[in-house]
């Protein structure tokens, strides 16, 4: 297999090409398969992006109609009958029965995109500026997204400061579980503290960048119930674990949770198309 073009002239941040030093050529449902003809189950699935496979046979013939019909597949934020049937569709299916009014906003095609336009709307809704985040959690890569994200290694990588974030370890690191909310709660009380009331709490109900930590229900509901107290914005960002990945739409899904954003992304394209929307509750959205 020839991969000397990508040594010789892609850049070297390439990562999971140097852990995987093979070329594939094809793929169809949860294989890749190599030039040389070899072929490999596909446990990565784009981390998270694949959640019906590679070239899902029903997916692919509508979207080669799509193509072949000239369907508009990119026209910034104009109407169009493309958008007109996914808003209606999600609408319908995914909203309605759950009995949610949130307001669908599109932005840019990535997961971090995602994350940054909620921190924006966040901090803009409440006039504040610090967000929680939590220990272990990933949020994306670019800067307002790596300042919530946890890992080092990728902070480093910033090359400036990344501020106006507070870290909680979360229900499963040292010192987590509801008493370090409380003990966060009783700070943001005591007006000597040091600490003002933050915008927003951001959190994955399922971590899986830093290892599956499945929060359970009751310390979201405390996390959530923290927020409502000091009037900050819940944002659940569900974008690696939502999307039909824990087996309903949402991660949360059961648990009683009314986030006033949800950030969503890779599974939502589907087919590997890039596409992120944000669901922000009509009052939050409103302040756009």
């Amino acid at each position: 297999m020839d991969m000397s073009p990508f040594e010789q002239w892609e850049s070297e941040i390439r990562g999971y090409c140097r852990a995987y030093p093979t070329v594939f050529s094809h793929a169809s449902g949860s294989r890749q398969v190599s030039e040389d003809g070899t072929s490999y189950i596909d446990f990565f699935a784009g981390a998270g992006v694949l959640n019906f496979g590679h070239n899902n046979p029903r997916m692919k013939k509508a979207m080669i109609a799509f193509l072949e019909g000239d369907g508009i597949a990119h026209s910034l934020d104009t109407y169009t009958t493309t958008k007109r049937d996914f808003v209606t569709r999600f609408h319908d299916v995914i909203l309605a029965p759950r009995g949610m009014d949130h307001k669908m906003q599109f932005m840019g095609p990535t997961g971090a995109n995602a994350v940054e336009a909620s921190l924006k709307l966040a901090r803009l809704a409440t006039g504040r500026q610090e967000v929680v985040a939590f220990s272990h959690g990933f949020h994306g890569m670019t800067l307002g997204a790596l300042a919530v994200t946890a890992n080092d290694a990728f902070r480093k990588w910033a090359g400036v400061p990344l501020d106006h974030v507070l870290r909680l370890p979360n229900e499963f690191a040292p010192g987590g579980g509801t008493a370090s909310l409380d003990a966060y709660r009783e700070a943001l009380v005591d007006a000597s503290s040091g600490l003002r009331p933050p915008a927003a709490f951001i959190v994955e109900t399922v971590q899986a960048e830093g290892g599956v930590w499945v929060h359970s229900k009751e310390w979201l509901h405390a996390v959530q119930q923290l927020a409502r107290d000091v009037g900050a914005l819940f944002i659940i960002d569900d974008i690696q674990a939502g999307c039909g990945r824990t087996g309903s739409y949402f991660s949360f899904d059961g648990m009683g949770l009314d986030p006033d954003i949800i950030t969503l992304a890779k599974g939502l394209g589907g087919y590997g198309t890039p596409i992120a929307m944000n669901l922000n509750k009509p009052e939050v959205d409103a302040h756009w």
